[in-house]
C-alpha cells in the first residue's frame, strides 16, 4: 500500500468526508481491520479564504505547495488538494511536491467520460466557476460545463462559504440549489457536478433529476486505487 498525503483543511468539513471515504475504501477492498496509510497537513482555512479574497494566488499556491513538500517529506506518495477551488494552484504543487498529485478535475472529467455526460452542470464556488482554470480542463476532455446565472453563482457561492464550511445545512439552501439543478436541466444539462467537497454535505447526487457526480468521492476513490495498485485485494487478502 502506497501513502497518500492530504492537503486539507479547505475546509476541515470536507477532510473529515476524505479521510471517512479513503478508509471506508480500504475496509472494503481490503478486509478486516485494514485502514489507509495517509499522510495530512490540515491548513487554516481563514488564512486560504484571505489569500483568496484578496486575489493573491501566489501566495496561496506557495502556501499549498510547501504543504506538499511537508507531505512528502513525511512519507507521502502522492499528494491531493483536498477542494476543487485550489485546483487553481495545482501545477506549481505538484511541481514541488515532486510525486504524482491527483487532480480532482481530470478525475472528475474521466468518470463523466465513462457515463457519457458532455453537457454538465458545474456547481461550485464563484472561484471555481468564473475563473476558466476548471472550464478549460474539462475542455482537454471534450466536455463543456455550464454554470448558474450571476445570482445563482452567488447564491451558491455564500451557501458554500457561510454554511457548508461552518457546518451547517439549511433545508431552503439545499431547496435553492436543487432549483438551480432542474433550471440548468431545462436548458440542456445532462449532469451535475458536485465541484466544491462541501456540496455533498448538501446534496445527494444519487437523487437528482440527471446524473451526479460527487467530487470528492471521486477524488478519494482514485487516490485509494493509487495507493493499492498491485495490491492484493480482499479475495486473496485471506
Amino acid at each position: 500500500m502506497k501513502t497518500i498525503g492530504l492537503i486539507g483543511g479547505m475546509s476541515w468539513e470536507s477532510t473529515a468526508v476524505y479521510y471517512q471515504l479513503i478508509n471506508e475504501a480500504m475496509r472494503e477492498r481490503l478486509g478486516g481491520l485494514h485502514s489507509g496509510e495517509i499522510v495530512l497537513r490540515s491548513l487554516d482555512f481563514d488564512a486560504v479564504v484571505r489569500l483568496q479574497t484578496e486575489g493573491r494566488w501566489d501566495a496561496a499556491a506557495d502556501m499549498l505547495a510547501s504543504a506538499g513538500e511537508g507531505l512528502v517529506k513525511a512519507g507521502a506518495e502522492c499528494v491531493l488538494i483536498c477542494t476543487n477551488t485550489m485546483h487553481l494552484v495545482s501545477a506549481p504543487v505538484a511541481e514541488r511536491a515532486g510525486v504524482p498529485l491527483i487532480d480532482i478535475i481530470d478525475e472528475t472529467a474521466e468518470a463523466l467520460k465513462r457515463a457519457g455526460i458532455v453537457r454538465p452542470l458545474l456547481l461550485a464556488t464563484r472561484y471555481t466557476m468564473e475563473h476558466g482554470f476548471y472550464a478549460e480542463r474539462m475542455k482537454r476532455h471534450g466536455i463543456t460545463v455550464s454554470t448558474p446565472d450571476e445570482k445563482g453563482r452567488q447564491r451558491i457561492h455564500d451557501v458554500i462559504f457561510d454554511e457548508l464550511c461552518q457546518g451547517r445545512i439549511d433545508a431552503q439552501s439545499r431547496s435553492d440549489v436543487l432549483g438551480l439543478v432542474d433550471d440548468a436541466v431545462r436548458g440542456g444539462a445532462d449532469g451535475v457536478i458536485l465541484g466544491c467537497t462541501e456540496i455533498s454535505l448538501l446534496i445527494d447526487p444519487d437523487a437528482l433529476p440527471v446524473k451526479g457526480f460527487d467530487s470528492t468521492r471521486i477524488h478519494a476513490d482514485a487516490a485509494v486505487a493509487f495507493a493499492l495498485a498491485g495490491a492484493p485485494q480482499m479475495e486473496s487478502a485471506a
